[in-house]
């Protein structure tokens, strides 16, 4: 059967988009975005040298918005730029092309359309690339694109820049939550933690008041870690009400996923979030921190007493990923 990809649903839609991507009322962007509002977001010195204060700072966002964009954050911007380019490179190819890499049956990696139930049998304005970049194990090559050349190159000099910024999330985290090692880090997988690169691709739309890129949703991972393009298009909800995101340039945003929010036992909130499209290419590049799906997770045992009890059950990744892709309660 063959796949429709939105690309090229969006270089035959004119004036209008087929029914499939016409949000409910209650969704659409139109409707629910609140107009010449833009969130100003928690940005964070990542070089700030008091660390206390950035933990403060951290833990602050973590609590009150899940998100925060954090500058000077020590990957070079060619290093983003080189991100940027070999991705728009590959999304510009002949669509025979990047369908040598499409998805496979009971993969999440690989390029596609589709990632997850979808209610109504509405869908999202975005075609996307995902693919492991680490641990080395877990990498499989045979969904990273072969052009443009530079592709493999670019992805692996940017998940080398992005360990520290990872270490130092996990690191903050930890210490907000009273602990004084690396049991958030543990916690999630430790050495085993994967990163899961994902390249969403939103074309042009002539409808952007109907259709969503990606429709409301908190993140299944520990933390995302996006980069974005200068195009905006991420909305937050906060007070009942949905709102744009600022863009800042060069800088990183990142989402508290679930796993943080249940292994700090809720004290940590995933934020409740969607996309956006508009009459540009939109495009963006999350980094998915997540724990093998072997790897149990749930509360942390250093933050449960009988003032604290758990308020989250406690399973494998994997059984938390199936039932959240499949609307099934947790």
């Amino acid at each position: 059967m063959e796949v429709i990809r939105v690309q090229d649903v969006a270089s035959v839609s004119k004036d209008e988009i087929p029914l499939e991507f016409i949000r409910s009322e209650t969704e659409q962007p139109g409707i629910t975005t609140v107009r010449g509002v833009h969130l100003e977001v928690p940005t964070i010195d990542f070089s700030n040298p008091n660390e206390e204060e950035l933990v403060s700072q951290m833990v602050e966002a973590s609590q009150n918005w899940g998100m925060f964009q954090i500058v000077n954050h020590g990957i070079p911007h060619e290093d983003i730029a080189n991100l940027q380019a070999v991705g728009q490179a590959f999304f510009q190819l002949p669509q025979h092309e990047k369908e040598l890499i499409a998805k496979i049956p009971g993969s999440v990696e690989g390029y596609g359309t589709t990632l997850q139930k979808e209610l109504q049998g509405k869908k999202g304005w975005v075609d996307h690339l995902f693919h492991k970049v680490w641990p080395p194990s877990a990498v499989n090559y045979r969904f990273w694109p072969k052009n443009p050349p530079s592709y493999r190159e670019a992805n692996e000099e940017y998940v080398k820049k992005l360990h520290g910024v990872v270490e130092k999330l996990f690191k903050s985290l930890n210490k907000g939550l009273g602990l004084h090692g690396n049991e958030l880090w543990e916690a999630a997988g430790g050495e085993r933690l994967e990163y899961l690169m994902k390249i969403n691709y939103y074309p042009p739309c002539p409808r952007p008041d109907l259709a969503l890129g990606v429709p409301a949703h908190t993140d299944m991972s520990t933390f995302t870690i996006l980069v974005p393009n200068h195009v905006p298009g991420l909305q937050a909800f906060r007070d009942d009400h949905w709102y744009d995101v600022d863009y800042i340039p060069n800088a990183l945003v990142i989402h508290i996923g679930d796993q943080i929010e249940i292994m700090s036992n809720g004290k940590y909130k995933a934020v409740f979030h969607r996309t956006t499209v508009c009459d540009k290419t939109r495009m963006s590049w999350p980094v998915f921190l997540e724990p093998p799906s072997d790897h149990v997770v749930g509360p942390l045992p250093g933050l449960i007493n009988d003032q604290n009890p758990p308020k989250f059950k406690t399973k494998t990744y994997g059984d938390y990923a199936y039932c959240k892709l499949n609307k099934i309660p947790q």
